[in-house]
């Protein structure tokens, strides 16, 4: 049995659905387990990252897990997960990670939570694979709005590059490690085939979807404003802030054949991406 959290969020679903058709045995845990809408033979249990007791009975005949969990709670929560894990016997945790922790000059939120997340499931005594994507592709579906509305997408750092990945490239890479063996003490650093700057993603948009899109780069002072306005916290709203600032680097624009290595074939490119979800963007 492979236990996947965070199984309704964008890779955790992905994920689901590419283990299904592996034809693996699936439990997936979920706060409202009412609501998760997962496929035909997908067990669904009810469970907090943030409740430790809610845990054990998840992980009863679990061989391996997929441990999703973000916010600045993560620390928290990837260490309860892993110390449950190692008392249920679990053989393995498969944790999705941060690009960000590669790097071992950054210092940022998510890089510290993420690098301390890792270091439970280490202490925990477990197997371990880590799954560190530098950006995903789905992050721009937060443009749907603005670009349904007014054709003008705004976002800070114009001059940032980041090398985003299709979520459903690392569920691809996820489901082989929770397969297959020969992933173990392996961190994969995972990424698409280039970086892409926000003014190129919009404009990929724009000829896909055949829409006249307009970038304009906003101060950093407005997007944490817009983020806190969507109901952020100020701390994850910071946090953020920090990520998108770190395009700015030269190490978020990092390009590695990680995908193709893996999975055998190359990594999705932004254009193919966008082509999948022009329904997500009013086209479709």
């Amino acid at each position: 049995m492979i236990l996947v959290t965070g199984a309704t969020g964008t890779v955790g679903r992905a994920l689901v659905d590419r283990l299904t058709a592996l034809g693996a045995p699936v439990r997936a845990t979920t706060r409202r387990p009412e609501r998760a809408e997962l496929p035909v033979g997908v067990e669904v249990v009810r469970a907090d990252l943030g409740e430790p007791d809610s845990l054990a009975p998840a992980l009863r005949g679990v061989r391996k897990v997929f441990l999703l969990a973000d916010g600045p709670d993560l620390p928290r929560h990837d260490a309860n997960l892993a110390r449950a894990a190692a008392r249920a016997g679990v053989e393995a945790v498969v944790k999705l990670s941060s690009g960000r922790v590669a790097d071992p000059t950054a210092a940022d939120p998510v890089a510290c939570w993420h690098r301390a997340g890792e270091r439970a499931v280490l202490d925990a005594g477990l197997a371990w694979t880590f799954l560190r994507p530098m950006g995903f592709m789905s992050n721009t579906l937060a443009w749907a709005g603005p670009i349904r509305a007014t054709g003008t997408v705004g976002a800070p750092f114009a001059a940032g590059r980041v090398s985003v990945i299709d979520p459903a490239d690392l569920a691809a890479v996820a489901a082989l490690a929770l397969t297959e063996a020969g992933h173990e003490g392996r961190a994969h650093l995972l990424t698409g085939p280039q970086a892409l700057s926000p003014g190129e993603l919009v404009a990929t948009l724009a000829e896909v979807l055949g829409l006249p899109l307009t970038f304009t780069e906003v101060p950093p002072s407005v997007a944490r404003e817009a983020l806190l306005g969507h109901g952020l916290s100020p701390e994850m709203a910071d946090a953020v802030m920090a990520l998108r600032a770190a395009s700015l680097e030269p190490f978020a624009a990092t390009v590695t054949p990680e995908v193709e290595r893996l999975t055998g074939r190359p990594a999705t490119a932004f254009r193919a991406w966008v082509e999948r979800h022009r329904e997500e963007f009013g086209r479709g």
